[in-house]
């Protein structure tokens, strides 16, 4: 059996006369608690960005980096945040030297999917790395396995049916190896569903059914890693709200309740590139909602802005940054946890 998820909790599974330490295997219990706290939540780091860090690198330093400026770049990070972490989603692209550096007390992530960064199908077809199986990602060292799936359910059930299938396929590899599977949901505009597939006024939907569908024991998955259900910037009444209001900040409240109510899975928040100021109030209307999330795995709003130090000075630069600010930023977001659930 795998682990049904934080919002029953241990009291649901005494009342059906089922041990908690019971509904897990023994590998997938392993590999939860190796990227977790000792109170079992997640306070997780993703460093297993590709394409967009290279785009990133390449914006501030105003021409493309080398293999090793990206390299480097990952194990500066790695190095100075790994220690405020329970785990880290590293790449074995340009993480390699990240990954034998951090810390032996922080759980190790890596993913199985190609450069989502790089997809250019219509429908953001996954697929997975060619010389990667879940078996060689665990003999790569890795406690848990991490797929991105681009989903809504505006798209027409044809590209659906695919992309629940994969998810399917995945979640049995998982299973059979016995390893923890994450499974990040991010939405997009699809090429098969209305014009307006992307619009904030269809996040909340799109988060909340996705949650539920992907909660299914058809899928195997462990943890799902997810987005807000709401753009705060479209929030009236938040410190983040640019522009013009969809939501109040009563309706992102019951946005944050309904999305969680789709599911009994572990669920950590994703930060979707956002600023630390935004991700810190998004994670702040989570707490005042109430909502058992699991963790984080924070990826951009922590390091992003270091790039640019990294742009103007290299890994010293980048170093000091870290020293003044990313080390805070983390930080920060780690201080949110407080109010989060434990997923094991």
């Amino acid at each position: 059996m795998i682990l049904s998820g934080t919002r029953n909790g241990e009291g649901f599974w005494r009342e059906k006369g089922i041990g908690w330490d019971a509904v897990m295997t023994t590998g997938k219990r392993n590999g939860l608690a190796a990227v977790s706290t000792e109170s079992g939540v997640i306070a997780a780091l993703a460093l297993d960005h590709r394409g967009s860090l290279v785009a990133l690198m390449k914006g501030a330093m105003g021409s493309e980096p080398a293999a090793s400026q990206v390299e480097e770049f990952k194990t500066v990070v790695t190095r100075r945040l790994s220690p405020l972490s329970s785990g880290v989603l590293l790449d074995q692209n340009y993480g390699r030297t990240a990954i034998q550096i951090r810390l032996r007390k922080t759980g190790l992530l890596l993913p199985y999917e190609n450069d989502a960064y790089l997809n250019t199908h219509p429908e953001k077809l996954p697929t997975l790395i060619a010389d990667a199986s879940v078996r060689r990602l665990k003999e790569a060292g890795a406690d848990c396995v991490k797929v991105l799936l681009h989903f809504t359910p505006l798209a027409s059930e044809e590209v659906n049916n695919a992309k629940k299938a994969f998810v399917e396929r995945i979640g049995s590899e998982c299973r059979a190896e016995d390893i923890p599977f994450f499974l990040e949901l991010v939405h997009y505009a699809s090429a098969s569903g209305p014009e307006d597939g992307k619009r904030p006024e269809n996040r909340p939907q799109t988060v909340i059914l996705s949650l539920a569908e992907f909660s299914r024991d058809c899928y195997a998955v462990d943890v799902l890693k997810v987005e807000f259900p709401v753009d705060l910037k479209s929030v009236e009444g938040t410190r983040s709200f640019r522009g013009a209001a969809i939501w109040r900040r009563d309706q992102a409240l019951e946005f944050y309740q309904q999305a969680a109510a789709a599911t009994s899975k572990p669920f950590i928040y994703l930060s979707a590139g956002v600023g630390i100021e935004e991700f810190i109030e998004s994670l702040e209307l989570a707490v005042e909602s109430q909502v058992p999330f699991s963790g984080v795995l924070c990826g951009r709003a922590a390091w992003q802005d270091g790039v640019h130090a990294y742009a103007r000075g290299g890994a010293k630069a980048l170093e000091d940054w870290l020293d003044r600010e990313g080390e805070r930023n983390f930080a920060r977001v780690i201080a949110m946890l407080k109010a989060a659930k434990p997923c094991r």
